[in-house]
């Protein structure tokens, strides 16, 4: 396999997930982010896992890090270098349910994964945000009432999945289409 076609694919992978990662500055209903979507293309088209981990994470810090300084700035004092670690915990989580079921593609597995996807992200998010904030008790009832709290999230967390899946996947694919170099393994 030639080197320069699988540097080009990995530059192409790494910009898509890069671009998505930077729409999180677009107006957007909350929740409604690309994070699941990445994991899951990172997951489904690098070989290497752990590019298919990095890429996503970094790109993601990336634009916490725009986020955080530019728009969310009142909330912090200074500058802020890192937010967030449960929602770094859950793309992870996600990667790596990624790599099993989308070893093979297919719309069916596709569309389980972006399931799965916003439920762990539901999930993991939530329990940070019992366990960062004090609006609920830390107790087994504070956490039950953050995840009930949260479930009008959910469905925007399943929407912006399910469109970014959508844009990340049927992208590559019409790109594949029109230059055949980029069909390798990146």
């Amino acid at each position: 396999m030639n080197s320069k076609k699988i540097k080009l694919q990995t530059g192409v992978l790494m910009g898509m997930i890069l671009l998505a990662a930077l729409s999180r500055m677009l107006p957007h209903p909350h929740n409604f982010t690309p994070i699941g979507g990445m994991a899951l293309f990172g997951a489904a088209w690098f070989s290497r896992k752990s590019l298919a981990i990095l890429v996503p994470v970094a790109a993601l810090w990336i634009s916490n890090l725009l986020l955080d300084n530019l728009i969310y700035s009142q909330y912090y004092d200074g500058f802020k270098w890192f937010s967030n670690p449960l929602v770094f915990v859950s793309m992870i989580f996600i990667t790596l349910f990624g790599f099993t079921v989308l070893k093979k593609l297919s719309a069916g597995r596709l569309l389980g994964a972006t399931l799965t996807a916003s439920l762990i992200f539901f999930v993991v998010s939530n329990f940070g945000s019992w366990l960062e904030y004090n609006a609920y008790p830390k107790t087994l009832a504070g956490l039950g009432a953050c995840y009930v709290a949260a479930i009008p999230f959910f469905w925007n967390t399943l929407a912006g999945d399910v469109f970014y899946v959508a844009v990340l996947f049927g992208s590559f694919e019409l790109i594949r289409r029109n230059y055949p170099a980029l069909n390798t393994v990146a």
